[in-house]
């Protein structure tokens, strides 16, 4: 069942007494002096911790999903990035928990179950957990690779109440016999499309497999894609749907722009913009992790602060390069996609998509680190010839073109089309097909329309100057340029090789 639109709801604001990093950050509210958590149902113990925190007012997620999880009810929450999910199904689910002893007394199970796609994320939930339930008996635990398992065993001997797990390591305690499932009350999957996405799906539904059918199940992401959504509507019973923003959007506070940039000089160009004193700490996304090393190598070279995060680095590099970072001490964090999943980096002013990603999605969730909760950013993009047809899928997904930014080494190898003709501003799909046949007309590759025989032969049919594209008819251009035919020889035609008119004429032929 679907839950009714978002209500206009005032933004969230930090309390004047402290301000957390992961507090939302927005104007103060005339009406901040009254807690807008207590219409919320939530209890004392909450409230303080969320005052402790700097929370006032909830966000508009908030505001629709704490409700149906107190009442136990299944839930499909979608909403941009920063706008307070984590508090969304973490607050409920501790006060479910406090108000229920577990069977045994002398056992502490696991009764909530949290999944998340990375090691970062799923140490920030585990904060999250902590600092929501201070005032509450309650523990958390956080189960991950990339470290030691043996404090994790340790704690999952000692009994916990929520557990926030990365899938792999959870199946390898659960294999090994230290961590038990067949408590669960809650299961949430955060980051449910990438949880969700197939390299994902063989490990969820093992584990769903050892949690009780009777659970409550939630999942939240920032984007849904519809077959996704169709998938995960197999694991939930009559849910919820909470939706506080069109699917796959970004935040309106953050400003995006294109940069159209030749390969070779990527490097320069992130060089140059970051000469620029307003960029003053920057996440940098690579397409891969090899790629992040090289630009985070070359930044250091140029005497730019940067460290780079990624599946290759242990735990603890990549945690060393986060503290730097959210510290201050380094300017630039170079990361593969392994970072554009739900992390809250306070103070973000600028991301910039080094590689454009091959799913459009993904760069809703790269942008997404800056802008959070009302705050302004700005999201660089650099685009090659090899990917535009990534910045078009992306276009289409937020249903806007990206302004096109002029710089020094635009010399044209990486120009784009015509502006007027971009498919985003256009729409139709027929337009986009010939957007498509004209650029790879215009590359070289592409073979245009489908001719006759004779004309594709440079028989009697072929029209004059017909000029099929590729690599033969730069060859047949080289030729012509640098050999000059001899006086009254023929001159062959597009297509046909020097020489077939007079091997013909021997012949007796035409």
């Amino acid at each position: 069942m679907g839950a009714s639109a978002a209500l206009a709801h005032p933004p969230c604001a930090p309390a004047a007494a402290r301000r957390n990093p992961r507090a939302p950050r927005a104007r103060r509210n005339d009406d901040s002096s009254v807690n807008g958590f207590d219409r919320l149902a939530l209890a004392a113990p909450l409230l303080r911790a969320l005052e402790r925190e700097g929370y006032t007012l909830p966000t508009p997620i908030q505001q629709q999903a704490i409700g149906p999880v107190l009442a136990g009810r299944d839930l499909l929450g979608c909403a941009q990035t920063g706008t307070g999910k984590t508090a969304a199904f973490a607050l409920p689910i501790l006060q479910r928990l406090a108000g229920r002893r577990p069977a045994d007394p002398g056992r502490r199970p696991v009764r909530a179950l949290v999944l998340c796609p990375t090691r970062e994320l799923a140490a920030q939930v585990t904060e999250s957990f902590r600092a929501y339930g201070h005032h509450l008996p309650l523990t958390t635990t956080e189960v991950y690779g990339g470290v030691s398992e043996r404090p994790q065993i340790d704690a999952l001997r000692r009994g916990t109440d929520v557990l926030v797990a990365c899938p792999g390591r959870l199946l390898d305690l659960m294999g090994q016999g230290h961590a038990r499932l067949d408590a669960v009350e809650v299961l949430v999957l955060d980051e449910a499309d990438r949880m969700l996405d197939m390299g994902f799906l063989p490990d969820i539904r093992r584990i769903v497999e050892k949690v009780p059918r009777r659970r409550q199940t939630l999942l939240f992401s920032a984007t849904l894609p519809r077959e996704i959504v169709d998938l995960a509507r197999k694991l939930l019973t009559d849910p919820v749907e909470v939706s506080v923003a069109p699917p796959s959007s970004p935040a309106e506070t953050v400003r995006q722009s294109v940069y159209f940039v030749a390969k070779p000089d990527k490097p320069k160009l992130l060089r140059h913009l970051l000469e620029d004193g307003d960029i003053t700490r920057a996440l940098v996304f690579t397409r891969t992790k090899h790629g992040a090393d090289r630009v985070a190598r070359s930044l250091d070279r140029a005497a730019v602060p940067a460290a780079a995060i990624h599946g290759n680095k242990s735990q603890n590099q990549r945690a060393r390069a986060l503290a730097g970072f959210k510290a201050g001490r380094t300017r630039v964090l170079v990361a593969s996609d392994i970072a554009a999943r739900g992390l809250d980096i306070d103070g973000v002013s600028h991301v910039i998509n080094y590689d454009l990603p091959n799913e459009p999605e993904t760069y809703v969730h790269r942008i997404g680190r800056t802008g959070r909760a009302g705050a302004t950013g700005a999201a660089l993009s650099f685009c090659d010839r090899d990917e535009r047809e990534h910045l078009r899928a992306i276009e289409r997904l937020i249903g806007r073109a990206v302004g096109v930014e002029a710089h020094p080494f635009a010399d044209g190898a990486g120009a784009p089309p015509p502006r007027e003709q971009r498919p985003a501003e256009r729409g139709p799909a027929r337009g986009r097909e010939r957007d498509r046949d004209r650029d790879r007309d215009r590359d070289g590759r592409g073979r245009g329309p489908r001719r006759g025989h004779e004309e594709r032969r440079g028989g009697p049919g072929a029209r004059a100057g017909s000029r099929p594209a590729g690599r033969r008819a730069a060859s047949d251009e080289g030729r012509r340029r640098d050999v000059a035919p001899a006086a009254g020889a023929a001159v062959p035609r597009w297509g046909q090789r020097a020489g077939t008119s007079a091997r013909k004429r021997e012949r007796g032929g035409r």
